[in-house]
């Protein structure tokens, strides 16, 4: 009866730890270690940021971020990291759906069937489901668009049964 009231106090925790410039790439911080066993005992998650770079990081464009996490010795940036923490921690995943104007990210529980993720839209494409077809978001990607990707054969049909992946680009076929 209490998992019903969403009750805030049980939700999940992720403590985010913000150290100095020197102890980012470091693991000899004893207030992080500290912390990350006291997470460990409430099954909370710890990631460890630095305000101070994650400043710099968003002052600088695109092709920049990318040189400046390489001399850091870090591959995405803190706040891509707690993002992906957070939807692990949540149990989340999400898919996309493209058209020529827009593309849209959803968010769904990670393990959701097909139908119930067409829901997610609109309660008639998951009540007319047919199929759903499905290309992975790096295959897409590498080939550059949705017809090239279907030419290569990397488009799959899956039906009712098939549980969502984090990433898949779908295209929902309904009938209402």
């Amino acid at each position: 009866m209490v998992d019903q009231l969403f009750l805030l106090t049980y939700k999940p925790v992720l403590y985010a730890a913000n150290v100095s410039e020197n102890d980012l790439a470091s693991d000899d911080n004893a207030y992080v270690k500290e912390l990350k066993a006291i997470a460990a005992e409430e099954g909370s998650g710890v990631m460890v940021i630095c305000a101070k770079i994650e400043e710099e990081i968003a002052q600088l464009e695109d092709d920049e971020k990318l040189v400046f996490l390489n001399e850091l010795g870090i591959s995405e940036s803190g706040l891509d990291r707690l993002v992906k923490a957070s939807y692990e921690l949540l149990g989340l995943i999400s898919y996309l759906t493209a058209e020529p104007q827009e593309v849209r990210a959803w968010t769904i529980v990670k393990g959701t069937k097909a139908p119930q993720a067409a829901g997610k839209i609109h309660s008639d494409f998951e009540r007319g489901f047919i199929r759903a077809e499905i290309v992975a978001y790096n295959d897409l990607m590498k080939c550059g668009s949705y017809n090239a990707a279907r030419e290569k054969g990397l488009v799959r049909s899956e039906g009712k049964e098939y549980v969502m992946q984090d990433g898949d680009v779908t295209l929902f076929r309904f009938n209402v």
